[in-house]
């Protein structure tokens, strides 16, 4: 999630109705209207609704761990590709070096609403 959609998503946040969703291992501030890059979610196809049923927070509820009866559906966009990460590994005195490149591969999906 970049730092844009993040500040988007707190003042959403602030200003009308949000969930807390975990998926992925990750936990996101979400509220409808909002475009996510969330860790892969499984064999999907575009325009697929997906529901999260692990809600641990939706405006002034806490749940403990999760709220009962909370859900937040989503549309599955596609697959995408983090940027790109360069690793590089150098050893000292044998002039010995390695580069190895890494994208992470995401989900992304559109929040319709939080019930």
């Amino acid at each position: 999630m970049t730092t844009e959609t993040a500040t988007a998503s707190k003042e959403t946040a602030k200003s009308g109705d949000f969930a807390v969703i975990a998926t992925g291992g990750k936990q996101y501030v979400v509220s409808a209207g909002d475009v996510l890059n969330v860790e892969l979610l499984g064999d999907h196809k575009e325009g697929d609704k997906i529901t999260f049923d692990e809600v641990l927070m939706q405006n002034d509820k806490v749940g403990t761990p999760t709220v009962s009866g909370a859900k937040v559906t989503a549309t599955y966009l596609g697959d995408t590709k983090g940027k790109k990460l360069s690793i590089i590994r150098f050893k000292a005195k044998s002039n010995r070096s390695r580069k190895v490149g890494h994208r992470q591969h995401y989900a992304e999906i559109k929040i319709e609403s939080v019930k």
